[in-house]
């Protein structure tokens, strides 16, 4: 036991099971972990080590006597014949028989279609007419029925649907929740899906807790692609109850929303997700089941004759790559592996609340399982149903404020984002949420989203060309903008504006150098003076960034305003991208880069700025002008700012050049501030 162990046995005293023990019974028992999860949750919900082992050869016996191995259905028959009734452990469906104006359950382990069942049971347990749920049973014969023509000798006499929790069940974990930090909270939440937090990176411990959202969001619409064997759909068929698993095939109309013919409810109905696995060979029966499944997916309603049917079933679609991300995005779109009919649907797309990036989750191995104690599963899947009631997104009000990029579906979606997080990391809703755990369900959403949006502008729609999605916390905060990392390449310049004080620049290089690329950061603070972090900085940096300082200084009140620079200490980092490594001919850019974390305000996205600075405010000639766009070009830069003077030697740039690239001219230093500025 480490830690985290001692406080979750006081904090979930009897809600707690060791996760490795049901790894015991795997592959064992024809039954999905969460029904054994139920069983050792009511034996083995201790640290004591000579209970658990009590309780382990208990619940093997239960799950051997009451649970039907392939071969052994007609012993079990036969069994209840001879004593008048068995206990089983098997999932239970129902349905209507017109004929006999009764119930009839199913029993697919014993191989039964016609056993009798009251219909208070029926009224009482829904789901078994959608699909069914694991239950106990007790199951009767009757051998007087059985010598009447066409008896049904067998009757469901009781049912115990799998549930170890109660209805007060979320106080508990609110009130041990309580106890916990966000990290420690955090932690055990993964592993009681299992996982081992400690064998996860950061970004593959926030895209599991992200997986969770739809059983505490009601209605959320959420997609997962990725590499095979990542565990994508094992939470929706191993975990919760309140989950149905839809595998690839054709999925029916009926089945899915409401039947016609009885007026039965579908899935979406009766569960609290229902997730579509392989979703690249799932089809519906009807030509319009996908803009049912659309309009659903919109409102949370669809319409079936003249009655317009509520349900709150949050939809999950997982599929596989059957390439890399790098290739998927080179040949295609991130939506590649959806169905024919809802690949490149724009309008379809809109609904996703979120994409999740099954390329940065591990595959699942040995080594992410975890052996230590988490919530027994069944107490998890109450917790979280729990939370479907209400919304978080009340905790973004006059707090955050989202960048001109979100349209209306954006900003819906991003608050039901941060919703299900907060609902993750704060179950109880009086609960205060500081500015860090905000802010970190803040960048999680927008990304989730802006990946959504990024597809939407490939497959070319003008509608979504904006994706430059920001966001700042408290009223006087400072904007920050969230990429897509899959987009973003370490050495290229990005489509989004960089944090305040970063710029991108060029510098033209010299006799023994070749122009190169570079960004300039610098962060500002209380004191005095520019200092330059890098070890050892070259003497033409060097030049740069104090010729950028003297200006600043010389003409602050053109460039920042009322600000005064020398009450403020400028720590600046230089960073070569080529073989260039001089830093030459960098003045304007560091003097927009002081400027800009002076002023707090980032710059345009996709710009990068070219032009030598003296110590006299003059702008330095460039000898090169079309090597330097040119090589803007190939690192991705949309816009580049340079000296007027440049425009008459750019006669000669390429066709190709010159289509891809905005060239924005400058007179001087501010001139060049003023045009680099983010307007947001």
């Amino acid at each position: 036991m480490d830690a985290l162990d001692r406080l979750a046995a006081e904090a979930f005293k009897g809600l707690i099971v060791r996760k490795d023990l049901v790894r015991q019974f795997r592959g064992q028992f024809p039954v999905p972990t969460y029904v054994v999860e139920f069983m050792l949750g009511r034996y083995c919900a201790t640290t004591d080590e000579q209970e658990i082992a009590e309780g382990v050869e208990l619940v093997r016996g239960q799950l051997t006597s009451r649970t039907v191995r392939a071969g052994e259905d007609e012993l079990l028959k036969s069994r209840a014949r001879e004593t008048g009734a068995v206990r089983v452990i098997d999932i239970v469906t129902a349905r209507l028989d017109a004929k006999s104006d009764s119930y009839l359950a199913t029993l697919p382990s014993l191989r039964l279609t016609d056993v009798r069942i009251a219909d208070e049971l029926v009224r009482e347990n829904e789901r078994m007419l959608t699909g069914g749920f694991y239950a106990e049973v007790d199951l009767g014969y009757d051998a007087t029925i059985a010598q009447e023509r066409g008896g049904r000798p067998f009757q469901v006499n009781a049912v115990r649907p799998i549930q170890l929790s109660t209805r007060g069940i979320l106080d508990r974990i609110i009130e041990g929740r309580a106890r916990m930090t966000t990290e420690q909270w955090k932690d055990l939440l993964l592993r009681s899906v299992g996982l081992e937090p400690s064998k996860l990176s950061a970004r593959a411990k926030d895209i599991s807790i992200l997986r969770m959202i739809p059983f505490v969001e009601r209605n959320y619409n959420m997609v997962e692609l990725g590499p095979r064997g990542t565990g994508k759909s094992h939470l929706f068929q191993q975990v919760s109850p309140y989950a149905h698993l839809v595998s690839g095939g054709k999925a029916t109309v009926a089945r899915m929303f409401v039947n016609m013919a009885n007026g039965q409810r579908g899935l979406v109905c009766q569960y609290d997700v229902v997730c579509f696995d392989e979703v690249s060979g799932v089809s519906f029966d009807q030509k319009d089941g996908v803009n049912i499944m659309k309009g659903y997916m919109e409102s949370g309603e669809f319409s079936r004759g003249r009655e317009s049917i509520r349900a709150e079933g949050s939809i999950v679609l997982v599929g596989n790559f059957d390439v890399d991300v790098q290739h998927q995005q080179r040949v295609g779109h991130l939506f590649g592996p959806l169905p024919p009919e809802m690949r490149n649907d724009t309008a379809f797309m809109d609904r996703i609340h979120s994409y999740l990036p099954g390329w940065d989750i591990p595959k699942v191995s040995r080594t992410l399982f975890t052996h230590h104690f988490g919530l027994v599963s069944d107490v998890l899947a109450e917790a979280f149903t729990r939370l479907r009631d209400g919304t978080r997104a009340n905790v973004l009000l006059g707090r955050v404020h989202f960048g001109g990029a979100l349209s209306g579906r954006d900003q819906n979606a991003v608050n039901k984002t941060v919703s299900g997080l907060l609902k993750l990391m704060h179950p109880d809703a009086q609960a205060p949420v500081n500015d860090e755990d905000l802010e970190w369900a803040v960048r999680l959403a927008l990304e989730v989203r802006r990946r959504v949006k990024e597809q939407q502008k490939r497959i070319g729609s003008a509608e979504f060309r904006n994706t430059q999605f920001s966001y700042s916390i408290g009223p006087d905060g400072v904007e920050h903008f969230v990429a897509t990392p899959e987009l973003q390449s370490e050495d290229s310049i990005g489509g989004d504006p960089l944090p305040a004080g970063q710029v991108w620049a060029l510098s033209p290089g010299g006799q023994d150098e070749a122009a190169g690329l570079y960004r300039i950061e610098v962060t500002e603070g209380p004191g005095s003076g520019v200092r330059i972090l890098n070890q050892s900085p070259p003497a033409p940096f060097r030049e740069s960034i104090r010729f950028a300082e003297q200006n600043l200084y010389g003409r602050a009140r053109d460039l920042v305003g009322e600000r005064n620079p020398r009450e403020h200490e400028f720590a600046v980092q230089l960073r070569s991208f080529d073989a260039s490594k001089s830093g030459a001919d960098l003045g304007i850019a560091a003097l927009v880069a002081l400027c800009s974390a002076l002023l707090a305000r980032p710059l345009k996205g996709g710009l990068a700025i070219i032009g030598g600075l003296n110590l006299g405010g003059s702008v330095e000639t460039v000898h090169n002008p079309i090597d330097v766009v040119e090589l803007a070009m190939e690192k991705g830069a949309a816009t580049i700012l340079m000296p007027v003077a440049c425009r008459r030697q750019l006669v000669d740039l390429s066709d190709e050049a010159a289509a891809r690239v905005q060239i924005v001219f400058y007179l001087d230093p501010a001139d060049a501030l003023r045009k680099a500025l983010h307007d947001g």
